[in-house]
């Protein structure tokens, strides 16, 4: 058996930037085993798999170690993977059917390798920080975070100022708690007068953030949708605007263009590269799972 796969590094307008996310085109659902099996060895913080169930295009994203119930950047790669091999057209839209409920998604007309993404985002709930983070940031950063909120996501977002070299801060994985190894947002905005912002489709980025979740497998992951989804609305209100550009300081940098959507989503707009496109076979022992149990999903 030999099954269309690319990868797709999203959030990014070149090579060896940005997050990698293999994408696979399954012809029908396979064992969980044998995709997890597939994901560790690949070795992207995300590996997408694809099919269609004759209703639409089922997702479904794993870790190296795990499989998730939301991806920002593979759910970007998804789409991206559809426009390169034909099966949505320039300006095209669709639902992914995943375990997350339906996601949104857009093929843009007005530049190449480019998407739309629509993504939940529940709200921050303001919380004491932790004693152990507070410490670890101040001695990583030089002060405390100024605010700190947890989400249902199972995410823990830290606000630190802006002259804080975030971008420069080592790996904080192997140092976190349990409570925040679920995944950690440092955030920060930047200074709309820094001469050299990074752009994103050729504008400004008004924040930045890195984020680590080693109690997902990934010890930092380089640009992450859902944590700009899970933000974007504090700095959409704070800034007062429609529309925020964030960018993820990690050593491979990529961003992003937030907007509000309905129903309490946000729209993310990216850009993406295709580093290598073929065929993967995974073996005839692969196994497949019946259809009774994707209607769950």
């Amino acid at each position: 058996m030999s099954l269309p796969a690319l990868l797709v590094e999203a959030f990014a307008d070149g090579p060896c930037k940005g997050n990698g996310a293999v994408v696979v085109r399954l012809e029908n659902p396979l064992r969980d085993g044998t995709l997890q099996n597939l994901a560790r060895s690949f070795n992207q913080s995300e590996t997408a798999f694809l099919w269609w169930d004759g209703h639409g295009w089922r997702l479904r994203w794993f870790t190296p170690s795990c499989e998730v119930p939301l991806c920002g950047h593979a759910t970007l790669a998804a789409c991206l993977a559809l426009g390169h091999w034909g099966l949505i057209r320039s300006g095209g839209e669709l639902n992914f059917l995943t375990r997350s409920g339906p996601l949104a998604v857009q093929l843009q007309t007005h530049q190449t390798l480019a998407a739309t993404i629509e993504l939940p985002s529940p709200p921050l709930q303001i919380a004491p920080c932790p004693i152990s983070l507070k410490a670890l940031l101040e001695r990583e950063l030089g002060e405390a975070p100024s605010a700190f909120w947890r989400s249902s996501l199972g995410y823990a977002v830290a606000l630190v100022g802006t002259h804080c070299a975030l971008g420069a801060m080592a790996l904080l994985a192997d140092q976190l708690e349990e409570s925040e190894r679920s995944g950690l947002v440092v955030m920060q905005a930047i200074d709309p007068a820094v001469a050299k912002r990074q752009q994103v489709m050729g504008v400004g980025a008004d924040y930045q953030l890195r984020f680590f979740a080693p109690g997902l497998g990934i010890a930092e992951d380089p640009v992450t949708g859902s944590a700009h989804a899970l933000v974007a609305p504090y700095w959409l209100e704070t800034l007062h605007t429609d529309q925020v550009v964030g960018w993820q300081c990690s050593d491979r940098p990529g961003g992003m263009v937030c907007q509000r959507a309905a129903d309490g989503r946000i729209r993310l707009t990216g850009v993406g590269h295709v580093l290598w496109d073929g065929q993967i076979s995974p073996g005839a022992d692969t196994g497949h799972e019946g259809a009774t149990a994707w209607r769950s999903l």
